[in-house]
């Protein structure tokens, strides 16, 4: 007589897959920058299996972003393994000087300042202003541009602005007077003064100019400054000027008077 039995072994999978994730965990990107994520692999004991990525990272805006990598097996068994991925923002914004700089203003008068602007990853920002002109007092002053984004970062700018005394005074026929500052862009030499305007933008009319005062940043009377001033009888230059440049003062026909000091040391042919 035969006697059997039997046991039934059950296999069975109740392990989960093993995710990894590849690279740095966490990883910290730049605002603005582009990320490339690094992925994640698995491995599990049925054999081969894949991983799906779920999760964004706006690098357009500073945050903490989650990324989650999961691997399911053919038993149903779920892995999972998360990055996290912090967007940051360390760049300053970049702030421009709006107009010349530097400036130079003429003593007495008013400054406006034209202010700055500024540009930053984050967007909008504002830039504040610190720093005071005193057109009273013959000096350079310094104004500062500020701007701080969300992050705190903070971006400057400057500005010199230089007070002096006007470059070159002219006495009209009708004895008005007019003032002329030289352009940042002259390095110090005057040109022709019907190219230029006067301190309250008015233009130089040069059959009406009678006598003329050249000091504080002209260190240079350029070729032909004041040809054809037929009214032209007087000038004064002072000690900031070392040069007189060809026909300065060509055919400037009533012109009677002309002080020049020892600091002149080259006139140029035909002045």
């Amino acid at each position: 007589n035969a006697g059997t039995a039997t046991r039934t072994v059950y296999v069975v999978d109740t392990t989960a897959p093993v995710v990894t994730v590849s690279g740095d965990n966490p990883v910290t990107v730049e605002l603005g920058t582009i990320y490339t994520d690094a992925g994640a692999s698995a491995t599990d004991a049925s054999g081969p299996v894949t991983v799906v990525t779920t999760g964004t990272v706006n690098t357009s805006t500073v945050g903490t972003y989650t990324i989650t990598y999961t691997s399911t097996d053919p038993s149903g068994n779920v892995g999972t393994a998360t990055r996290t991925v912090y967007v940051v923002d360390t760049t300053a914004p970049v702030v421009t000087v709006s107009g010349d700089n530097p400036v130079t203003v003429e003593l007495g008068t008013t400054y406006t300042d034209d202010g700055a602007t500024a540009t930053d990853l984050s967007g909008d920002v504002t830039v504040v202003t610190t720093g005071t002109v005193d057109t009273s007092k013959v000096g350079t002053y310094t104004l500062t541009y500020t701007s701080t984004d969300p992050s705190g970062n903070v971006g400057t700018a400057t500005r010199n602005v230089i007070v002096a005394q006007a470059d070159v005074i002219i006495r009209n026929t009708n004895n008005s007077t007019q003032n002329v500052m030289l352009r940042s862009s002259d390095n110090g030499v005057l040109g022709k003064i019907v190219e230029y305007k006067d301190t309250n933008g008015n233009d130089i009319v040069k059959d009406n100019i009678k006598d003329v005062v050249i000091q504080g940043s002209v260190t240079s009377i350029g070729d032909n400054a004041f040809e054809y001033c037929k009214a032209l009888q007087s000038v004064t230059i002072g000690t900031s000027v070392t040069s007189i440049g060809e026909n300065a003062f060509f055919l400037c026909t009533k012109l009677l008077s002309v002080t020049i000091p020892n600091s002149v040391t080259s006139i140029g042919e035909g002045a």
